[in-house]
């Protein structure tokens, strides 16, 4: 009999560079530990960890406030816990929770909401949770955190996009950071999403993609490669948001946008703005860095859809 819970799934990146730095048995016994934790401030907030997958955490929990306490408090934990690691030990924690009907036998968990966790574990930053399955109203977030609505998210291997919640668990960061540079007299957005068309060009690699295919990264192992020292491997992601493109910077160093339409540049750290029109954004570097690497992108109603890249 399915009963009605919510999953969450914690999983850590970066385990390669672990690794590379302290061997196999250093390494495995690193993130031995730093899964337990997570295992530890599940059951403190209510939950029961069902497995752990090698760097990843699955767990359980009777309801969706529970787990949203437990997984603010591990975030917060880990940040904290990182702050004077050597950059090679830095792993960042990814969190995924959905909310739905699930089925246990013999001690482990089957059901959409498990499949839906572990995919936005996927597709969210480092040090980020997204959460689908409960309205934003009937939510109760610890102090100090925010919900930020990300929309529809199109989330490959299901038919329909999922409405997903950001939880936001930093306490310093400001309440809405969503920054429109529009200028007046624009068009309403567009209201069919398949409509929504963006393409980007890096020296000589160029690439379209389409609303449908939301989310995609930027970066050095991403949807869109940038191989430059100065780019993460996941630098930056773009979301197709309330029929907008959003730029979220995912980034140890920042990412800057500037518009054809102004001089004026917009600077992001862990922050997102909507991309309007035409205009660059330069990765790891400002603008004001002549060897910055600068994507040009360029928004449209195009039905070409390219989903590789050329060099």
């Amino acid at each position: 009999m399915s009963v009605s819970s919510t999953v969450v799934f914690a999983d850590l990146t970066g385990s390669t560079g672990v690794f590379e730095a302290l061997g196999n048995e250093k390494a495995t016994q690193a993130i031995t530990r730093l899964t337990q934790l997570i295992g530890e401030t599940c059951v403190l907030h209510r939950g029961r960890v069902v497995k752990n997958l090698g760097d990843g955490v699955l767990a359980l929990f009777g309801d969706a406030d529970s787990a949203v306490r437990a997984v603010v408090q591990l975030q917060r934990d880990h940040n904290t816990r990182i702050q004077n690691w050597p950059p090679k030990l830095r792993m960042q924690l990814r969190v995924g929770v959905a909310v739905g009907p699930v089925v246990e036998v013999d001690g482990d968990t089957f059901g959409d909401p498990v499949n839906l966790a572990a995919r936005l574990s996927d597709l969210c930053g480092d040090a980020e949770i997204w959460l689908s399955g409960v309205a934003r109203a009937d939510l109760e977030v610890p102090p100090g955190a925010r919900l930020r609505d990300l929309g529809p998210v199109s989330i490959r291997g299901l038919s329909e996009p999922r409405e997903v919640l950001q939880v936001e668990w930093q306490d310093n960061e400001p309440t809405d950071m969503l920054t429109v540079p529009a200028p007046l007299g624009m068009p309403p957005p567009r209201t069919d999403p398949m409509l929504g068309h963006i393409e980007l060009s890096w020296l000589d690699v160029h690439a379209a993609f389409t609303s449908g295919q939301m989310p995609i990264h930027l970066g050095r192992h991403a949807e869109f490669a940038v191989s430059d020292q100065r780019v993460s491997r996941q630098h930056a992601r773009i979301d197709w948001t309330k029929n907008t493109f959003v730029l979220t910077d995912l980034s140890s160093y920042g990412t800057w946008v500037r518009f054809a339409s102004g001089d004026a540049e917009i600077a992001l750290r862990r922050q997102y703005c909507v991309l309007v029109g035409e205009g660059e954004i330069a990765l790891g570097a400002p603008f004001t860095d002549f060897s910055a690497p600068i994507v040009r992108f360029q928004l449209g109603r195009s039905g070409v859809t390219l989903s590789h890249q050329r060099r």
